[in-house]
C-alpha cells in the first residue's frame, strides 16, 4: 500500500471521527493537515481525489471544507484502497486481469497468488471506516480480521520450552 493511500485512510478516519458531531461535520484541508500532521499540499491532493471518487462532499465558502458522503459504516477499507491506488494486489500476477505479467503463461504460482489476493480483499472488505474510528466500540471488526491482528503470542513448536 502506498503512503498516499495510508494518508488517505488517516484523513478519512479523522473525518469519520468528526462526523459524529452534527454541529461540525465539515473540516477544511488546513485543519485536517494539522490534525494528521501531514503537509497541506499532500492533504489537498488526497482530498480532491477522495471527492472525485465519491467518498467526500466538498463545501465551498467561508465555512467550507470536506465531509463524508456516506456513513463510516458504509465505507470499506478495500474501497478506499481501490479508489486511491487501483485493484488490491500483492503481486502483479495476483490481479485477475490477463497480460499483467510477461511470465503469466508459464507461472506456476499465479493461481495461488490470485487466491491469496482474493482472501486479502475479502478481509479488507469486512473492515469498515467505522471500525478504524472505534476499534473497541460498537462497530467491531469481523472476527476473521481479529485473527489477522491478534497480538497474543504464538505457541512454541512442540518440544520447545515455553517462555
Amino acid at each position: 500500500m502506498s503512503r498516499i493511500t495510508d494518508y488517505g485512510i488517516v484523513l478519512l478516519t479523522h473525518l469519520a471521527a468528526g462526523a459524529a458531531d452534527p454541529d461540525d461535520p465539515v473540516h477544511n484541508a488546513r485543519e485536517l493537515a494539522a490534525r494528521a500532521g501531514l503537509p497541506l499540499p499532500v492533504v489537498s491532493k488526497i482530498l480532491k481525489t477522495l471527492t472525485r471518487e465519491g467518498f467526500l462532499l466538498s463545501h465551498r465558502g467561508i465555512k467550507g471544507g470536506y465531509a463524508l458522503s456516506r456513513r463510516p459504516e458504509e465505507i470499506t477499507v478495500a474501497s478506499i484502497i481501490d479508489a486511491l491506488e487501483g485493484p488490491i494486489a500483492l503481486t502483479e500476477c495476483g490481479t485477475e486481469r490477463h497480460g499483467a505479467c510477461e511470465r503469466e503463461s508459464r507461472c506456476a504460482v499465479r493461481q495461488p497468488w490470485q487466491q491469496i489476493n482474493r482472501e486479502v480483499r475479502k478481509a479488507l472488505e469486512r473492515v469498515r471506516l467505522s471500525d478504524l474510528v472505534h476499534p473497541d466500540g460498537p462497530a467491531r471488526p469481523h472476527p476473521d480480521f481479529l485473527l489477522l491482528t491478534d497480538p497474543s503470542p504464538v505457541s512454541p513448536p512442540s518440544g520447545a520450552p515455553a517462555e
